[in-house]
């Protein structure tokens, strides 16, 4: 296989298999049973599509979107609308948190929203890689939420 073409449908049965082995011991595993509300798979569409519901502190609850493409699993999370103030200091907040994320990074969706996505070739999907990205967006939504909100909505915090 050349690096232009897709992987076999081999490496992507293997990963479809590690994804949903992983989705279905998620809810009940010990390291993230608290946090799991509910893992759905997306019946609306005929792509291989999940979402996963967390729970939160600095932000109640969220869904992380997982979708196995042709070469890679996406994966993303809606993080707040598209600040309403203090633009510059909001953006520069996230970029620099940018900086310290493995295999996501904060982006701008529709509407100018914030999200956090990122992806993973195929051939390193695994329960461990998995868990990774879900800890690492927990964590980055636990660290970043408030602030962020408190930046680019400010008067309504009466800061």
């Amino acid at each position: 296989m050349d690096e232009l073409s897709p992987p076999s449908p081999q490496v992507r049965s293997v990963a479809l298999d590690e994804l949903t082995g992983w989705l279905a011991h998620l809810e009940v595993d010990d390291g993230f049973a608290t946090m799991i509300a509910a893992v759905v798979a997306d019946e609306e569409t005929d792509r291989d599509r999940w979402f996963v519901r967390v729970r939160g502190e600095a932000k109640d609850v969220y869904s992380v979107w997982f979708e196995l493409d042709q070469r890679t699993l996406a994966y993303e999370t809606y993080v707040m609308p598209a600040p309403e103030e203090n633009h510059a200091a909001f953006y520069e907040q996230l970029l620099v948190r940018n900086d310290g994320l493995r295999d996501l990074a904060f982006t701008i969706g529709e509407e100018q929203a914030i999200f956090l996505k990122g992806r993973m070739e195929l051939e390193h999907v695994s329960a461990t890689s998995l868990d990774r990205v879900l800890g690492t967006i927990h964590a980055a939504i636990e660290q970043c939420f408030v602030p962020a909100l408190r930046l680019g909505f400010a008067s309504r915090f009466g800061s």
